[in-house]
């Protein structure tokens, strides 16, 4: 992307681990000004380690609007933000509705929700002003199980599903000053996203034996994909001057599923 003097301000929604934490080292080596809103306190530190003062590292619930809030304040530079990307998301542990109990769906369903999608509405929501004032940008992150049932369970996937309906409807809302776009990355080896909760100790995706070999058998590249691999996306729908005229589109960083 394109930077200014100063770079460009960026807000990432968990920024400190797998594929979120692939994008904040993208964009602090595009030269961006990056603030990451990271729940994990060890996430944290890590950044704090590695980035030092290329990053802004805030620790809190991506999920409550007073710390969006505050994270927005924190990213906007003169008032204004050029780029919101989210990263936050849990996984359902391939989790089956065929086998929960009305009560665990019920809790696991809300949880998901409020994660994987309420999370990124929020976030957009307190985003908005500062956007609009740069004519900036929003990238939310989905996965292939928002075009197929693939890599995870019902919830996983609807949630996913929700994102991307989220995606075409945002897009439209806030034109035509702030741009809203997703990724949608495939199977990725070297992460481990967060489970459930509600759902207590299941299996959760890098556990599963022989997943990478299947995640590279699944796609027309032959491969099992590394965070890094789909952060060239999120620069791309960051930047002005390579797609100022793209919004309400997903790329599929998923080798081309089979």
């Amino acid at each position: 992307m394109t930077a200014t003097a100063d770079g460009p301000a960026v807000l990432l929604t968990g920024g400190g681990s797998g594929i979120g934490r692939a994008v904040t080292d993208a964009f602090v080596a595009e030269g961006a000004r990056v603030t990451v809103l990271e729940r994990s306190e060890s996430g944290a530190e890590r950044l704090r380690a590695d980035h030092g003062d290329a990053v802004t590292v805030l620790v809190g619930d991506a999920t409550d609007a007073g710390t969006l809030a505050r994270a927005v304040e924190t990213a906007a530079i003169d008032g204004g933000l050029d780029n919101l990307t989210c990263c936050v998301g849990v996984f359902d542990q391939y989790a089956s509705a065929r086998e929960l109990s009305a009560s665990d769906l019920e809790q696991a369903a809300g949880e998901i929700w409020r994660l994987n999608v309420l999370s990124a509405l929020l976030a957009a929501n307190a985003a908005y002003p500062a956007l609009r004032a740069r004519r900036g940008s929003v990238t939310l992150t989905l996965s292939e199980s928002a075009f197929a049932p693939i890599g995870g369970g019902v919830l996983y996937g609807s949630s996913k599903w929700a994102l991307r309906g989220v995606v075409s409807h945002l897009a439209a809302d806030f034109a035509p000053e702030v741009r809203v776009n997703g990724v949608a990355p495939g199977g990725t080896g070297g992460t481990r996203t967060a489970g459930l909760a509600s759902l207590g100790q299941h299996r959760t995706a890098d556990q599963i034996e022989g997943r990478d070999e299947r995640i590279a058998a699944g796609n027309l590249l032959g491969r099992t994909a590394r965070p890094a691999d789909h952060a060239g996306a999120y620069l791309y729908l960051a930047d002005p001057a390579s797609s100022g005229i793209v919004t309400g589109t997903i790329i599929n960083t998923d080798g081309g599923r089979k």
